[in-house]
């Protein structure tokens, strides 16, 4: 089961097996840090459902406030294997501290990454119950934010936006976070790496050798988008990011081309119907024995599921998915 963090989409609940350890990747230099300039504090998206009607908070101090104890139990009593957290998802707001973000960015520590190594902490409290510890990150970075953005270099249009500077400052900020964690992280599901961003093979050498230089046994996983079929993305794939709106597709056998068939797809509910509102939603659009049924399938054939689901501010995960995680 998962939960996000950094205003984006939750991580997910893993049903079967894990990817198989990568090769090393060669060394990667560290880029030159700025100096922060004083600018104002930030604030959480507080009409979400996982903000639970209370109201805006300093970003940093929403961080503060989630119980990774009381998520790792409940993880543990619906038998989780592993655990996917978001690290950030468009926006400025990163979950844990990161100052070659901050020096990049022009910002002070707790403006936009928080300062609480939640995600330290979190691996602590999952290794007692040996829970493996995944992370998501994105290939866009914080192109919403347009000030901090144009920092990186890369804003909207993001079709026509990409390029080489941008990627090295992101890849940065990867393996800041990389060589903090090492191998408390087993894995990296990295998004918005799509080929009409202009993304290719040697971009995303970049984000492996980040990846790679603080955990050499690290898994990542490439974004290209929803298709249509499980297909790995790039060859420097690990795993197939399999991202899907709803739990369909069966993998025809655990390798697909090489990397490990892995599905992810949102258990919520839209809200408004749509195929793609369900992410970060709370509710169940598949009831515990379908869930049940799809799981059991996928493991038949080697393949791993997982499961977007919604995490709340205080750690604690919706009702009615439990009800269905705890069928699984």
């Amino acid at each position: 089961v998962g939960g996000g963090g950094g205003g984006g989409r939750p991580g997910a609940r893993g049903g079967g097996g894990r990817p198989p350890p990568p090769p090393p990747a060669p060394q990667f230099g560290r880029r030159a840090r700025r100096t922060p300039k004083k600018t104002k504090r930030t604030t959480n998206r507080a009409g979400t459902p996982a903000n639970m009607g209370a109201g805006q908070v300093d970003w940093s101090k929403l961080v503060d406030q989630i119980d990774v104890e009381r998520l790792a139990r409940t993880l543990h009593e619906v038998g989780a294997g592993y655990y996917f957290i978001t690290l950030m998802q468009g926006h400025k707001y990163m979950l844990a501290p990161n100052d070659t973000f901050d020096s990049i960015a022009g910002t002070r520590p707790g403006e936009c990454c928080a300062e609480r190594d939640i995600i330290s902490e979190l691996y602590d409290a999952l290794h007692k119950y040996d829970i493996d510890l995944y992370l998501y990150y994105t290939g866009d970075g914080p192109y919403k934010d347009v000030e901090v953005g144009e920092r990186f270099g890369y804003v909207e249009p993001r079709g026509e936006n990409l390029n080489r500077g941008f990627v090295e400052k992101w890849a940065a900020v990867l393996e800041d976070y990389s060589r903090r964690w090492g191998d408390k992280v087993k894995g990296w599901w990295i998004d918005g790496c799509y080929r009409y961003f202009k993304y290719n093979e040697e971009l995303l050498k970049l984000y492996q050798t980040a990846v790679r230089n603080g955990n050499p046994d690290a898994t990542i996983a490439y974004n290209d988008g929803v298709k249509p079929t499980l297909t790995k993305a790039y060859a420097l794939s690990d795993f197939t990011c399999g991202e899907f709106n709803d739990f369909t597709c069966i993998p025809e056998s655990r390798y697909v081309d090489g990397a490990q068939a892995h599905i992810l797809a949102p258990l919520g509910l839209s809200p408004d119907g749509s195929e793609w509102g369900s992410w970060c939603k709370p509710g169940a659009k598949r009831d515990g024995a379908y869930m049940h049924d799809y799981v059991q399938k996928v493991n038949a054939v080697g393949g791993v599921v997982t499961i977007d689901i919604i995490i709340y501010r205080d750690g604690s995960l919706d009702e009615h998915q439990l009800e269905v995680l705890g069928c699984i």
